[in-house]
């Protein structure tokens, strides 16, 4: 019924139906990041537009549309303030397509909708650079050619399948282009969606900021978004050494753990190694912050092209500027070290002060600790406190009141990795014990089809060091006192997967759900294989890597003169296939154009848009040739007209141009 009912349509209607949904490919993207009321109105614009088109009524009229479109900018100024911009801009492109789609009267509005909306195209990937927004978007571009090319047919159109086909082939032909230029084109120093003024748009941002509260890193714990991903060179390290230092919290007001003296100004820091290296490569995400994660411990900063990186006296690795595209950089860190070992710590005050007036009972029972003269038996005391008092490991904690510490230690005894490390470093400090939190990443997952390691949102950590004489900075892992198997394993090991139902399931899912589920797990390792190599290859494409890669192909192709004869012989080969191809034109058609010609050259030139059986009417009805002239014209024109609209037969073509040319032999 539904084909039968498309066919029935007539071409004006199905072509406006197939423009109507090549659009609808093409806006659908914005809605998720547009006012809801703009996303609203282009939906009931369209559907007013298909509702004309299928009841065949007359479209509204300027007044109507008018105080709508004026509405609409008002609105557009309410929502961002303004109506310049990156994300005003959009929101009145998608609004001046939508509200187009009423006030086509001629072809050229078509056109101007297509054009508009190829345009709009582009403006997706301010938003997002996936590898499935890209295809979302070459499916637009297929369907905009195909609605194109519908528009340029007259007479008999072909099948919307062949119409496809040949936007298909189009669309084929132009891909190798495309990939030559991505390829050597001169690159910008970012892509446009991160020039100034231009907004963020197409990066995730950093799970984790520069404070630490309770129940802050549990709200992380749900997200699969990846923070970064590694490709190791040589053997992966166990899981229980994958610790990804980031930022250092060494000041507490009583509520939450912050920066309060790390400051970027050396460039290397107390640090002594042992053993064989680390080496491996880090594809950092798109952030908001600038903070460089590394895995403990480096021995050099990071080279990151086009930041200037600087650590910190806590080791604290940071950019220059905010990370807002995707960046690459190689690291050398060594598992056996030494942190400031010296006889004692320049400022240990820093690392003992604790608020007055906070958690009484958690203060008494530090300075209870101070009666155990070796500071080690001080840290195992607190440690084994954790392992054999009923605490337990969840990603629900309870809400905690104005003393946090003694709530957690004495009361509810549950909590995540934020309220274990934050409790200990209280501990040690109240203890004597110089201590400080340390937060980052622990762990990652092993794709094993493309060898990459991708550590996510859910595989934020909080760790704690202790200063002990002689031994420098020690670190102290305390939720691996209460779920070892979070620090062995994952996260997923070590909490409750969440219930069935609900929307916590459905957030959980991939995480939980996927540990046990070999053919699921499969997948989602391919899909992210693709995925890592689409931001390896294609959105990681940096200037330098450009250059780099330019610069190998040099090489291997034997320098530039090579490089010349191939773009040489390249063009001779075109050039000859266009020639050649001049040669192959119809032998009918070679006689209709000297026909053409002729007739212009006696005054009756052919108009544009004038066929074969129109130009016999009026050659026909004209008294500037002589009788015999006008009846071979004419003949000429009857006999090329029912072989150009005729299905092909190309056995009658010879005899075709045989007999025209004897026609044309008779206009004088």
């Amino acid at each position: 019924m539904k084909a039968n009912a498309l066919k029935a349509l007539s071409r004006d209607k199905a072509d406006t139906l197939l423009l109507l949904g090549s659009a609808v490919l093409v806006l659908a993207p914005h809605t998720a990041h547009l006012p809801l009321w703009v996303s609203l109105l282009c939906a009931a614009t369209l559907a007013w537009r298909a509702a004309v088109t299928l009841r065949g009524k007359r479209m509204p009229s300027t007044l109507v549309l008018l105080p709508i479109a004026a509405a609409a900018m008002a609105g557009v100024q309410f929502s961002y303030g303004t109506i310049l911009g990156r994300d005003a801009g959009v929101a009145m492109l998608v609004l001046l397509v939508a509200f187009k789609m009423l006030e086509m009267h001629a072809r050229r509005d078509l056109y101007v909708v297509i054009f508009l909306c190829f345009f709009l195209v582009l403006t997706n990937f301010f938003y997002a650079q996936g590898i499935g927004s890209a295809l979302l978007m070459v499916a637009a571009v297929l369907a905009l050619l195909t609605t194109q090319l519908s528009f340029q047919f007259t007479g008999v159109v072909p099948p919307l399948r062949a119409r496809l086909g040949l936007g298909l082939k189009m669309l084929l032909f132009a891909a190798p282009i495309a990939v030559v230029l991505f390829v050597v084109f001169p690159r910008l120093g970012g892509p446009l969606w991160s020039m100034p003024g231009g907004g963020g748009g197409g990066g995730g941002k950093s799970g984790l900021s520069d404070r630490m509260a309770p129940g802050q890193m549990s709200s992380l714990a749900m997200s699969d978004d990846p923070a970064f991903r590694v490709r190791f060179h040589g053997r992966v390290p166990d899981k229980g050494q994958l610790y990804w230092r980031g930022l250092v919290l060494d000041a507490f007001d009583g509520v939450a753990w912050t920066r309060g003296g790390s400051t970027p100004t050396r460039t290397s820091v107390p640090l002594r190694v042992r053993g064989e290296p680390q080496r491996y490569e880090v594809t950092l995400e798109p952030s908001d912050t600038r903070w460089l994660f590394t895995l403990e411990m480096p021995r050099h900063l990071p080279p990151v092209a086009g930041h200037k990186v600087s650590v910190s006296h806590q080791l604290e690795m940071t950019s220059s500027r905010p990370l807002a595209q995707r960046v690459r950089y190689t690291m050398a860190s060594y598992p056996d070290y030494t942190l400031d070992r010296a006889d004692a710590l320049d400022d240990p005050s820093q690392w003992l002060l604790l608020p007055y007036g906070f958690n009484p009972r958690a203060l008494a029972a530090g300075l209870a600790l101070r009666k155990e003269p070796e500071p080690a038996r001080r840290v195992n005391a607190v440690l084994r406190q954790f392992r054999e008092q009923p605490f337990s490991y969840t990603l629900e904690p309870p809400l905690l009141g104005r003393h946090s510490i003694d709530e957690f230690l004495y009361g509810t005894r549950s909590g995540f990795c934020e309220h274990y490390s934050g409790a200990f470093v209280f501990l040690m400090r109240a203890a004597g014990i110089p201590a400080r939190v340390v937060t980052g990443y622990q762990g990652g997952e092993l794709n094993p089809i493309d060898g990459y390691m991708t550590v996510r949102q859910s595989d934020a950590h909080a760790w704690a060091e202790v200063w002990m004489h002689g031994r420098g900075w020690v670190r102290v892992d305390p939720t691996a006192a209460v779920a070892p198997e979070r620090v062995r394993r994952n996260l997923a090991s070590a909490v409750e997967a969440p219930a069935p139902f609900g929307i916590d399931a459905l957030r959980g899912l991939s995480m939980f759900q996927l540990e046990r589920d070999s053919v699921l797990g499969r997948l989602r390792n391919a899909i992210g294989a693709v995925n890592n190599g689409w931001n390896q290859w294609v959105l990681n494409y940096t200037p330098e890597r450009q250059r780099g890669v330019l610069k190998n192909l040099q090489s291997s192709l034997g320098g530039w003169r090579f490089v010349a004869l191939l773009t040489f012989g390249a063009g001779v080969l075109l050039l000859g296939r266009f020639l050649h191809r001049r040669g192959e034109i119809d032998p009918v058609e070679a006689v209709y154009s000297s026909l053409c010609k002729r007739l212009a050259h006696l005054g009756l030139a052919r108009a544009a848009d004038e066929g074969p059986t129109s130009y016999a009417a009026r050659i026909a009805a004209t008294q500037q040739l002589a009788p015999p002239s006008r009846e071979a014209a004419a003949e000429f024109l009857r006999r090329y007209s029912a072989w150009r609209y005729a299905p092909p037969q190309p056995e009658t073509t010879v005899r075709l141009a045989t007999t025209l040319k004897s026609l044309l032999s008779q206009v004088r």
